[in-house]
């Protein structure tokens, strides 16, 4: 099982947004240049990357939802207390 992940994300306030965030970067749009557009984390300068975690450090949806991918993978919609977001695994260690 995966101990640390390097995740990026994309964080919008809806579900609806949030589904066509995922809908664009399912379907050709780069990742990192739809979180510069449309994330509201201060990550998006970086491309949504939220750099190494382990277990613990992120709210639960989230934690969860991300360690449930395989590297490369994108998740579905989350939602959090933050708003919605898509994730991205970029790596596993």
């Amino acid at each position: 099982m995966a101990t640390k992940l390097s995740s990026s994300h994309i964080l919008v306030k809806t579900e609806a947004e949030a589904n066509v965030v995922f809908f664009d970067v399912t379907h050709g749009k780069k990742f990192e240049d739809v979180a510069r557009e449309k994330s509201l984390c201060p990550s998006r300068k970086n491309g949504g990357d939220l750099g190494w975690f382990g277990r613990g450090q992120m709210v639960k949806e989230f934690e969860n939802a991300a360690f449930a991918l395989q590297k490369g993978e994108i998740s579905k919609p989350v939602k959090t207390q933050f708003g919605w977001h898509v994730i991205r695994v970029d790596d596993v260690k």
